[in-house]
């Protein structure tokens, strides 16, 4: 993107934390199964303009600070994550100030998303982080992108909403001369990311975001994945899910934005859970793919599927 080699697998936003150090568990799964990450595009954790609590509290090293919190829930077997963290972060401010962006030496995106309920309110967010952004760019070893959030399932905003407003949010970034990456879910209609795709006020797409609980029932067997119509997480909303009811979804969406003339990049990812999961997004017109859930869902595998994505798209 903008001649910057960015490669073609990407961490999912919040996988590998604010600054690519990822989480706790990690270090086990790492020590387990040698994880390595230095061939992929790291991307932070969604940050908000201001402090968000969220629903998982963090402590002062912005992890966790309960080992199992209770807005996440994993389900192995059935290849499955339910979560709603809603964004938990100290904000903008705060993740600059560590200066750990400023030190990182390979291309990478910094995720950001405008939770303000009014358009009006989400744009000047978007302005405002521009301006952030201005002010620390110079200070940077490495060349960074931008990936504009506008479908975390869990800050309680209509996809719809968020959509309508991308390309004012995007305008906003428009004089920063970076890569801008819009992030949507399967949920989102083609022809308004044709729309802001033929704007050139962003330089590729990446979907999906977790799909919001209850959607797509056509496609996905929710009771038959939770035994019920009901969300474990519906005190906190009903979460969005990820994992491998995603795979098939995202594909058909990438299927159909390429048939109607999207010409931009599409970073795929949503459901890759073993190595023939990226020859399926790749036949259906993935030009690069992103990981998430199967770094907790299937660690062991993770290598191989990298190995096969680099395999494909480096070729």
């Amino acid at each position: 993107m903008r001649e910057i080699n960015f490669g073609s697998i990407f961490a999912a936003s919040g996988a590998l934390n604010f600054f690519g150090d990822g989480w706790r568990f990690h270090t086990i799964l790492k020590t387990l199964f040698s994880l390595d990450f230095s061939s992929v595009t790291f991307v932070s954790k969604t940050t908000t303009l201001n402090y968000r609590k969220g629903n998982m509290e963090l402590d002062a090293n912005f992890q966790p600070k309960s080992l199992c919190p209770d807005c996440i829930r994993v389900y192995p077997l059935k290849g499955v994550v339910l979560n709603s963290v809603g964004l938990s972060g100290p904000g903008a401010e705060q993740l600059f100030s560590q200066g750990l962006w400023q030190k990182r030496t390979d291309p990478f995106l910094i995720s950001f998303m405008s939770v303000s309920e009014t358009k009006e309110e989400r744009v000047e967010e978007a302005k405002r982080f521009a301006k952030i952004l201005t002010r620390e760019i110079p200070g940077f070893r490495s060349k960074i992108g931008l990936e504009l959030n506008i479908s975390c399932p869990n800050t309680q905003h209509e996809t719809s909403v968020l959509i309508d407003d991308a390309i004012d949010q995007l305008q906003e970034f428009a004089n920063l001369d970076i890569p801008v990456v819009l992030k949507i879910n399967a949920l989102t209609p083609v022809d308004a990311v044709t729309r802001i795709a033929d704007s050139g006020l962003c330089d590729a797409i990446t979907v999906s975001n977790t799909i919001p609980w209850g959607q797509l029932p056509e496609k996905i067997d929710w009771q038959g994945i939770f035994g019920k119509l009901e969300s474990p997480l519906k005190h906190l909303g009903g979460g969005g899910l990820s994992g491998y009811p995603l795979l098939s979804v995202v594909a058909d969406w990438i299927s159909e934005a390429k048939k109607s003339g999207i010409t931009i990049p599409i970073i795929g990812g949503g459901g890759i859970l073993k190595e023939a999961d990226v020859d399926f997004l790749y036949q259906h017109g993935a030009d690069a793919i992103a990981l998430g859930s199967v770094i907790i869902l299937r660690p062991w595998r993770v290598k191989g599927i990298i190995k096969r994505a680099k395999q494909i798209y480096d070729k």
